[in-house]
């Protein structure tokens, strides 16, 4: 690994530790501040704080999955910060790096709770459309995930994606093959 590589593998970890103490810092004033009181509505009748201890996944899917959950977590990160460590260091893809320290810290920040509580600590509740209760670290990913599709789909070629995953060979002979 070059010098230039390891400076911004080094500033990735650094972003997605600060994403991840914020994520956590929110959590622990919604433990101290919301549990166990009503609701505390921001814009009455669209945005609630409200305390939920989600033991489930996304939308509170597999409840009392804890193991699969936490499996599928540390999965999920690692396949993330190898792609993360894949990336060129071009201009081009800087927006790639920071999508995926996105995605990196929701997905840290909710394994950290369910590692530590056996639960996840959701708090935001969009009530004007009975939206799931969500936290800071769903938003990371959700935001980051979208973004990141969206890039996937209309910005790079499929030439670029396949070299950064390391189908270098492939991507060669395609390219000799369309010419």
């Amino acid at each position: 690994m070059n010098k230039r590589k390891g400076i911004f593998l080094a500033a990735d970890l650094l972003a997605v530790a600060v994403l991840v103490a914020f994520d956590q810092f929110t959590k622990h004033l919604a433990v101290l501040k919301l549990k166990g009181q009503a609701s505390f509505p921001i814009l009455d009748g669209v945005f609630v704080l409200d305390y939920v201890e989600n033991r489930g996944s996304a939308f509170g899917m597999l409840q009392g999955r804890r193991g699969f959950l936490l499996v599928v977590g540390v999965v999920f990160i690692a396949l993330i910060a190898w792609f993360l460590a894949r990336l060129p260091l071009q201009k081009r893809f800087y927006i790639l790096h920071v999508l995926s320290v996105g995605i990196v810290s929701g997905g840290m920040g909710n394994l950290l709770d369910r590692f530590r509580m056996g639960y996840v600590v959701d708090f935001f509740y969009f009530e004007l459309i009975d939206f799931p209760v969500f936290n800071v670290a769903d938003c990371y990913v959700v935001v980051s995930t979208i973004c990141l599709f969206l890039l996937l789909l209309f910005v790079y070629r499929e030439e670029e994606l396949e070299a950064m995953l390391g189908h270098r060979k492939r991507a060669a002979k395609k390219k000799e093959a369309d010419e």
